[in-house]
């Protein structure tokens, strides 16, 4: 006998287990379904702002996150060529502290909060083979068990949280409206004894057409990774056959005048390099019969604007804040997927095509450099520019601050 959800979710990490706590604390039925057993490791920048902490505070983990020795971020560094864009982020909702969580404490507490809810039913290792149909409207899925047997369940909504390779969206053959590839490859590993550049902080640098990134994470591990043009098949075949030194002397090689070759230098690799060649920028539609897209499975950007983990969770809360209010009302799905799709499009759009910017990995033009300079100079300017990624700010705030400075030179 088949069972019967308000909502089944497919993908039990950050959008899957976020939508479920909402959900569940909404009153709906839910269950949550993935293929894995956690804690599991994945592919994931796992960096956040304090404007997601703000909401993992809402939901109720960020008391535990904080006991996973992960330590807190308060400042920014850029630097493009010779120019340091360097500061404070600016506070959002009271949170002053952004953080770089390794997905498998971040996926395993937030799986944790969405098994305590009581509206909710987690089921790890099943794997989605299909979904079920009434004419043309999703009413459920079936798939393998972790005993190797077939299950179906019904919903009147199916939600793919499922990544990069939903197989929900595929299944429901959802439309894609934008896609952009990348021109890029990133390459990253964990580094013991990698000490901070006085004090722990977000730090991005781009030098001609490589990109290097340092995180701090947890249990005083850095996540330091290299990003590189696509087109350099030399380093892409060094990587294949040796990442750690290949990813060592990138990273002391194409970044000069900075601390990153003495700093890694006495840093141990804790573990092995894992990497991504090329990846699609993309949009797709969000929302159809009986079914809807969360996270990654709906849009994905560049990683270097480390704002997955925000998608995540700000998505979940926009879809399940929509099926809240048109709860019982299937009757109106268009209107629903019409207003779930401007919603995320409303709150991700902008930085989504910021992101597909930077995938295209242009050099840094004399008339940007110019602005990067003109930025690092001005104190508000650079709390408007780190402001864009907290969205404390829009681009145009920016954009306004730099006319004002240049109207008064």
């Amino acid at each position: 006998m088949n069972k019967t959800y308000d909502v089944i979710i497919t993908g039990a990490r950050v959008a899957g287990s976020t939508l479920a706590i909402y959900l569940g604390k909404a009153g709906f039925h839910v269950l949550l379904v993935d293929q894995a057993t956690f804690p599991k490791d994945t592919l994931s920048t796992h960096t956040f702002f304090n404007n997601t902490v703000a909401l993992l505070r809402e939901i109720g983990v960020m008391d535990k996150l904080l006991k996973t020795n992960a330590p807190p971020v308060q400042d920014i560094k850029f630097q493009f060529e010779d120019t340091a864009i360097e500061g404070r982020i600016p506070k959002v909702d009271g949170e002053e502290s952004c953080y770089c969580i390794r997905r498998t404490y971040l996926d395993q507490i937030l799986l944790e909060q969405a098994k305590s809810q009581m509206n909710v039913t987690v089921l790890e290792r099943f794997r989605v083979t299909d979904v079920i149909h009434d004419d043309d409207t999703v009413v459920g899925v079936e798939g393998i068990d972790g005993n190797n047997e077939k299950q179906e369940f019904l919903a009147r909504m199916v939600v793919g949280a499922d990544g990069r390779s939903s197989i929900i969206r595929r299944l429901v053959k959802s439309e894609i409206k934008i896609s952009i590839s990348a021109k890029v490859g990133i390459y990253f590993g964990y580094f013991s004894e990698f000490r901070h550049d006085n004090v722990p902080k977000f730090e991005v640098y781009k030098i001609k057409d490589n990109t290097a990134i340092l995180f701090p994470t947890n249990d005083n591990l850095y996540v330091i990774a290299g990003i590189f043009p696509l087109e350099n098949k030399e380093l892409i075949g060094r990587l294949k056959l040796n990442p750690e030194s290949c990813l060592r002397n990138f990273l002391t090689d194409n970044f000069p005048n900075t601390t990153i070759g003495t700093r890694l230098k006495n840093a141990e690799l804790v573990e092995p390099v894992k990497g991504i060649l090329g990846y699609d920028n993309y949009w797709y539609k969000g929302m159809g019969k009986g079914w809807a897209l969360v996270g990654d499975a709906v849009c994905f950007k560049d990683p270097g604007m480390a704002q997955g983990i925000h998608d995540a969770i700000c998505g979940a809360r926009i879809l399940s804040n929509i099926l809240s209010k048109y709860k019982g009302q299937s009757e109106q799905s268009n209107q629903i997927s019409e207003e779930y799709q401007k919603a995320i499009e409303d709150e991700f759009m902008v930085r989504f095509h910021m992101g597909c910017q930077i995938s295209q990995n242009e050099r840094i033009s004399e008339q940007q450099n110019a602005v990067n300079k003109l930025i690092s100079s001005h104190p508000v300017a650079i709390e408007k520019f780190l402001g864009i990624y907290n969205y404390s700010n829009e681009p145009d705030a920016l954009e306004k601050e730099l006319t004002r400075i240049m109207q008064s030179i």
